[in-house]
């Protein structure tokens, strides 16, 4: 039986392609997207995400907005190097009509909640920007934190973050989220910069979705060409686009696809390594890990699996 999955997207192209993944995959059955900021604002992401649920068939899967800031601040603006990586409208510019259907009424705290007490063990979600909303609902439900199985998209443990020394991209929009995810949820899986710059992808295989000839092919390969291009100026020795949300999508499926380390994490709040994600010195002999991180990755089984269910998925629109 196909196991449940909420992705938490600030829909940006990588967190349009982890959508894709989802959508296909079979041993997963998304019951829900819900929104936050991040690469866009909440309302561009969620407008990105019911027009990608549309473009595929998935009218069925509903979207919530979350918070649309981090918790220590009043508001929050696209960072200039975010517009230039995903394009101003979150997905490389590829142009998608608008859903015909609107956003939820239900906030997304409360329909996390809810769903990790109607479903527990059965469920899966996948945060794939900023940690506001999860940590929302951490402080909000004490059965959440205590139940709710999480596979984040963020952070670095071995490896320099992408926007300092020390901080990922994710995590530097709200650390003190990031800290309560690690501090108080009993379940996170950590899927970092350390393994998700092992994912690269080329024009090589974006042709072949072009090659297609449907709507959904001509999107995904616009917008991750968009992706490739952007890295050939911010990380020129790469040699392509790292996979990073639909990598944390795939672990959430096949944890075999990467190494991971046990170790209790935490996010340092304050001073110069503010955003850095590390151990957890106070925690460090405790006998129950409540973290995970994946120190290395089966890159060339993802990247197989991720062609095959994006072209599939691809190739299934008109």
């Amino acid at each position: 039986m196909a196991r449940k999955v909420i992705l938490d997207l600030d829909t940006g192209i990588d967190d349009a392609l982890a959508l894709a993944y989802a959508l296909g995959s079979e041993e997963l059955e998304l019951i829900g997207v819900t929104g936050t900021y991040g690469n866009v604002l909440v309302e561009d992401g969620v407008r990105n995400a019911l027009a990608i649920l549309e473009l595929f068939g998935r009218t069925d899967v509903p979207v919530f907005a979350g918070p649309g800031h981090a918790r220590a601040r009043d508001s929050f603006e696209v960072l200039e190097i975010s517009a230039f990586i995903h394009g101003v409208n979150g997905i490389g510019e590829a142009v998608l009509d608008d859903a015909t259907r609107a956003v939820e009424d239900t906030p997304a705290v409360d329909f996390l909640i809810e769903s990790v007490e109607r479903y527990g063990d059965d469920l899966v979600i996948v945060p794939t920007g900023p940690s506001t909303t999860i940590a929302a609902a951490i402080e909000a439900s004490d059965h959440f934190a205590d139940n709710a199985h999480i596979v984040m998209m963020g952070g670095a443990l071995t490896v320099p973050g992408n926007v300092s020394a020390w901080a990922e991209a994710n995590v530097n929009q709200d650390p003190e989220a990031t800290d309560i995810l690690f501090r108080r949820a009993k379940d996170v899986t950590m899927i970092g910069l350390d393994v998700t710059l092992q994912t690269l992808l080329t024009t090589a295989e974006t042709a072949k979705w072009e090659a297609l000839g449907t709507r959904g092919g001509d999107f995904l390969a616009a917008a991750t060409n968009y992706y490739i291009k952007a890295y050939e100026t911010t990380a020129p020795h790469l040699g392509g686009c790292g996979l990073h949300d639909p990598l944390a999508v795939a672990v959430a499926i096949d944890p075999s696809l990467v190494t991971l380390l046990d170790i209790n994490m935490k996010t340092d709040t304050e001073g110069p390594t503010r955003g850095r994600t590390i151990g957890d010195e106070t925690r460090l002999n405790d006998p129950v890990k409540t973290a995970h991180v994946a120190v290395a990755v089966d890159a060339p089984r993802f990247l197989a699996e991720f062609m095959d269910r994006l072209t599939a998925v691809a190739a299934s629109t008109d």
